[in-house]
């Protein structure tokens, strides 16, 4: 008697269709919830961008009734352009000082919110507020106050005995001055990513370190450190990105000055784009800095990036 196959279960094939269906379903449903952003931000967002890169290639003015193709010509001239180079390096003076005061300064003030203590909600919405202020309201106040020769900072000096201090007029200070004030005005929004990190730290870690005889400073650097690592990164990479795309600060408090010593990449393509209307050249600017802001955020995924490492 020949042998009879067995057959496969009718119920599991008849039952692939009605599963993959709803599987398609299911992505279908999710694709479709994301589509409008997805639509706004390729108008809004995707189209600027390739937009500015093919303007950067011509020699594109406002005013002209044509718009020559010159190739990489703008970033050849922008190469040999003193006033870019002297605004890169202030931009990235100021960056690496805000970014890593920002980093710090928010770190030890959430740490500081997230003790048991009386007030605690009360500090957390005072050391956020400043953030909620527009840069033109920081600045202008933020500028009477730390004016050279009328400025609130400089009279209390002057009433203790101290001589006044050229905060926004001395080339030295102007841009420390600017990233100060900028941490101040700025530093609520990663204190409260700090904190967030925090509590999602597991008491269990700390507890099981003090029953072995482990101090605050031990807790610190074995265990909350490492575990707000990806929190530091991610601080200090949004935080890098955000201030080299300053503007509003000098363009208010300082105008760029004294001289140019607090003129920024961003002031230098508002000038170029809309004063002068080189719109292709600014556009080169753009394209530039975006590529500047690329490398060092590479650079620190690369060294600070990846997973936070286990709690020793």
């Amino acid at each position: 008697m020949a042998t009879q196959l067995p057959s496969a279960n009718p119920t599991a094939t008849a039952a692939m269709p009605a599963g993959t269906w709803k599987n398609r379903r299911w992505y279908l449903g999710n694709f479709l919830f994301v589509v409008p952003f997805l639509l706004l931000f390729s108008i809004f967002t995707l189209g600027p961008i390739f937009y500015s890169i093919y303007m950067s290639l011509f020699d594109w003015e406002i005013l002209a009734k044509s718009h020559p193709f010159i190739g990489l010509q703008n970033y050849a001239d922008l190469m040999n352009d003193s006033l870019w180079w002297l605004s890169l390096r202030n931009t990235m003076l100021f960056a690496f000082l805000t970014a890593a005061g920002n980093s710090i300064f928010a770190l030890l003030v959430a740490l500081a919110v997230n003790q048991p203590v009386i007030g605690r909600d009360f500090f957390r919405v005072l050391f956020y507020a400043p953030v909620v202020l527009s840069v033109a309201v920081m600045a202008i106040i933020l500028g009477w106050i730390l004016n050279t020769q009328f400025g609130v900072l400089n009279y209390l000096l002057i009433w203790i005995g101290f001589a006044p201090v050229p905060w926004l007029s001395s080339p030295r200070l102007v841009i420390p001055t600017l990233s100060a004030a900028t941490v101040w005005w700025t530093f609520g929004f990663p204190m409260l990513i700090y904190l967030t990190g925090l509590q999602n730290i597991p008491d269990v870690y700390y507890e099981a370190a003090r029953i072995d005889g482990a101090g605050r400073r031990q807790l610190f650097r074995h265990i909350t450190l490492p575990l707000l690592r990806p929190i530091v990164f991610f601080v200090a990479t949004t935080q890098l990105i955000s201030h080299f795309k300053i503007f509003g600060q000098p363009y208010i408090m300082t105008e760029g000055g004294p001289g140019r010593s607090s003129f920024m990449v961003i002031m230098y393509l508002y000038q170029t784009a809309w004063r002068f209307y080189r719109v292709g050249y600014g556009a080169a600017i753009a394209v530039s800095l975006a590529l500047v802001i690329l490398f060092f955020t590479l650079i620190q995924l690369r060294f600070f990036g990846g997973s936070g490492d286990e709690a020793e």
